[in-house]
């Protein structure tokens, strides 16, 4: 059984009635939410852009890669390359997938794919009304620093840099 506690623009909160592999029923609040795209864009030099983005929840600027929910039956990757472009002004010649995660599968169903994006060429940015950033280039090295230090603190950002740098070092 479903019980529907709020519908918002990006999210819906239920109440589902579950009964688990153990046997046991019981309720358990789960927030519903549409999905996502996010991008490491890879400059041919091995620069990364990022975003230092203004997030209320986070009480203030953090870094992230590109990302944005997606449109009602869209492609992920049709996601991925819409955000890449409107929230950073680059298109790109080739994505690739690095994975697909869960957010908080404790509570939420959000799932996010994140791609991998090379052969960037400039586009158009086009920001939303809510969102405040600015655009920011560092070597990838100095993202996965900033990872260790504590500056960049967003999941699927860390997902997406460490999944990038794992598998240059691999190859090299």
């Amino acid at each position: 059984m479903v019980k529907p506690i709020y519908k918002g623009t990006v999210v819906t909160l239920n109440v589902d009635t579950v009964r688990l592999p153990n046997g046991h029923t019981i309720d358990l609040e789960v927030i519903r939410h549409p999905g996502a795209s996010a991008v490491v864009p890879m400059k041919e030099d091995g620069t990364v852009v990022l975003i230092r983005q203004f997030r209320h929840a986070a009480n203030g600027f953090i870094y992230e890669i590109p990302a944005g929910k997606l449109h009602p039956k869209e492609d992920p990757l049709d996601c991925a390359a819409r955000e890449l472009e409107e929230e950073i002004g680059y298109k790109a010649g080739r994505f690739e997938l690095l994975s697909s995660i869960f957010t908080a599968p404790g509570f939420a169903d959000e799932v996010i794919h994140i791609y991998l994006a090379t052969g960037l060429t400039i586009g158009t940015q086009n920001l939303d009304q809510d969102e405040v950033l600015e655009v920011v280039e560092m070597p990838l090295r100095e993202a996965i620093s900033k990872i260790e230090d504590g500056t960049i603190r967003d999941g699927k950002t860390i997902v997406g840099l460490q999944a990038v740098y794992i598998r240059q070092e691999r190859y090299r």
